[in-house]
């Protein structure tokens, strides 16, 4: 079918086409027509805050984004079977692992990287595989999309920063459905993770569908200073630091003040469960709710200030 769609956009007067999937991948093993330069690459993300005129940030941190999810008559339960089904059979249908139950101890153990630094060899310890068969799965959820990574920002370093990339799952209510929880959890830690996590994927899709040139980071130094989010591009150069706690003290701005010394361009921003839009030093203190209803592609991330 590609060879045709290749003949077809050949011609004087092309049709438009549009060709969905989940994964390329199985298409590049087999050496086929991929219409390098004859098409663009776009990919779709689970819903941003601005696309739902209902948006409730609670719901979302439990039920995730997922179209499929928010539509389904009864979301939990749809949510549950998501990971042990249609991922399942996605990599059955892929083709990409012979040892399914390998993959499904890899799909929990990953879930407790999720917002935090990947160590691969810590996860194959975790699931009982080797570090290179960890690799290789962390492979395949990037190709379905069902995972990302956040490299570290070093450009015009004056600190030394750690090596080790962050890494999410691509939606906060999936790493809720793998993530496996008992009585020695925090509930508030695990809540923690998925509004970071939910910040992460509105990001990802806000430079993914707008037109700038624009890329999203994290910045830890070995010291152990971290913010949680750095973007930067022709749009602008933005820190960000999650904080799930309905007040922000001063302790709290610490890392963005750090980052703020070596990078005075740029504009901090603290987001937390408040409901009150503060400046402190120089740092804005928003309401997260508020910041992701007002994260529109093409539209600079602060604008509304």
């Amino acid at each position: 079918m590609l060879s045709v769609v290749h003949a077809v956009l050949e011609e004087p007067s092309p049709t438009r086409f549009v060709l969905t999937g989940s994964s390329a991948r199985k298409l590049r093993r087999g050496d086929v027509n991929l219409l390098g330069g004859r098409a663009l690459h776009q990919t779709l993300h689970p819903f941003m805050a601005a696309e739902l005129p209902d948006f409730d940030l609670d719901r979302s941190l439990r039920r995730g984004l997922v179209p499929l999810i928010v539509d389904a008559s009864a979301p939990e339960r749809t949510l549950d079977a998501y990971a042990s089904l249609y991922i399942d059979q996605e990599v059955r249908a892929e083709g990409l692992t012979r040892d399914v139950g390998a993959f499904a101890r890899f799909l929990e153990a990953i879930s407790f990287s999720h917002g935090g630094q990947l160590n691969l060899a810590s996860v194959a310890r975790e699931c009982e595989v080797s570090r290179r068969m960890v690799e290789a799965y962390v492979g395949i959820l990037e190709d379905l999309l069902m995972a990302f990574r956040l490299p570290v920002f070093r450009k015009r370093a004056k600190r030394a920063t750690v090596a080790r990339d962050k890494f999410y799952l691509f939606d906060a209510g999936v790493f809720r459905s793998l993530r496996p929880t008992g009585p020695l959890d925090r509930p508030g830690e695990i809540d923690g993770q998925a509004l970071e996590g939910l910040v992460a994927q509105h990001l990802r899709a806000w430079a993914a569908y707008s037109s700038d040139d624009v890329s999203t980071y994290f910045w830890r130094t070995r010291a152990g200073t971290e913010v949680d989010f750095v973007v930067y591009g022709r749009s602008g150069f933005h820190a960000f630091e999650v904080k799930n706690a309905r007040r922000v003290h001063s302790t709290d701005l610490r890392a963005l003040r750090t980052f703020r010394t070596d990078y005075p361009e740029s504009d901090a921003v603290m987001l937390y469960r408040g409901r009150e839009r503060l400046r402190i030093d120089r740092i804005w203190c928003l309401p997260v709710e508020d910041f992701l209803r007002e994260m529109v592609p093409g539209r600079g991330l602060l604008d509304r200030l």
